[in-house]
């Protein structure tokens, strides 16, 4: 096992398979051993058929497999006569799968089968420091609630994010700020007069009115924007707008880095409400608002045909 002590946890898909193979392999031999005509694939379906007769889709929902696998072994199953098919009296929608009579004579011959490789697992056991069963049990418990896949995704961000810098604007900006913008609006929508008055004159229009813009660095690369536009309105102080990340740099937490800053921004520009618009197709920006505690609100007028939700945010 030198080469996956090299590699380390990593490896542990094909570890595992390594290790599911050697048992798949002594699985056959030992039906042959009890001159049982069983494929060791078939196990999980033939078991609970072996309780009682089901659909297809009942053993599946039983034993964990999806449906097409269920589907596959019970006709390889029919063909080697274990198991009949037969339409449920009670609803004639319903296909019934149950045991030929040679599937339980195998099931009472297997029993003998059972008990001898219970007893070799136990052995198996006992020989361990580690009870291997329970720790299957606890990782399929902890792979339900959060995936390998879904806890290397959390891994990438968090790595990546490490990588961003948010800082203020600098006028060297100014062409990343613009372009970020419109590739994300012209993706989805049409430029507006509003997003050419802050696009083209981010001085003139959203600093020297006493707002701000913050820049999100990638290895030194601006890939993300967002600015704070100051309001002339009694509710909020100002509008949190012209959120942009690049679409080769998302997935890497940005947005979220993003809107922290800009609130943190707002907070020492002293500042207790934000507003935004956006609208309902931009799923993933609606949930970020969402989670950074923007709620929705109603009855502005906006200068944006796009916009289709309103939503503000208490600093208080």
């Amino acid at each position: 096992m030198n080469f996956y002590d090299q590699t380390g946890k990593m490896a542990i898909g094909s570890r595992l398979r390594l290790l599911t193979d050697k048992i798949t392999e002594d699985a056959a031999e030992i039906y042959k051993l009890y001159q049982v005509d069983l494929q060791p694939k078939w196990f999980p379906v033939f078991h609970a058929l072996s309780q009682k007769e089901n659909t297809i889709t009942e053993i599946a929902q039983l034993i964990g497999h999806s449906h097409p696998s269920v589907s596959k072994i019970v006709a390889e199953m029919s063909k080697k006569g274990i198991v009949t098919e037969k339409k449920d009296k009670a609803d004639g929608r319903r296909t019934l799968v149950s045991l030929s009579k040679k599937g339980k004579e195998i099931a009472e011959k297997i029993k003998e089968q059972y008990t001898d490789v219970n007893s070799a697992i136990e052995e198996i056991l006992g020989g361990t420091r580690n009870d291997l069963w329970k720790a299957i049990g606890e990782w399929e418990f902890v792979l339900e609630q959060k995936s390998l896949l879904r806890r290397v995704q959390d891994q990438k961000k968090q790595r990546e994010s490490s990588r961003v810098q948010i800082v203020d604007y600098k006028p060297k900006y100014a062409k990343a700020f613009k372009a970020l913008n419109e590739e994300w609006i012209s993706a989805y929508f049409k430029m507006e007069e509003a997003d050419h008055k802050a696009l083209d004159n981010p001085d003139t229009y959203i600093l020297k009115r006493g707002g701000a813009i913050i820049v999100a660095l990638y290895n030194g690369e601006p890939v993300g924007v967002c600015a704070l536009i100051k309001m002339d309105d009694p509710h909020y102080d100002f509008e949190l707008a012209k959120m942009a990340v690049s679409p080769a740099a998302q997935g890497k937490n940005i947005g979220w880095l993003l809107g922290r800053a800009i609130i943190e921004k707002a907070r020492a520009l002293g500042a207790s409400s934000l507003y935004l618009e956006s609208n309902t197709i931009l799923k993933p920006a609606i949930n970020l608002y969402h989670k950074l505690g923007f709620q929705k609100v109603a009855g502005h007028v906006s200068p944006y045909e796009r916009c289709n939700i309103q939503m503000e945010l208490r600093l208080e």
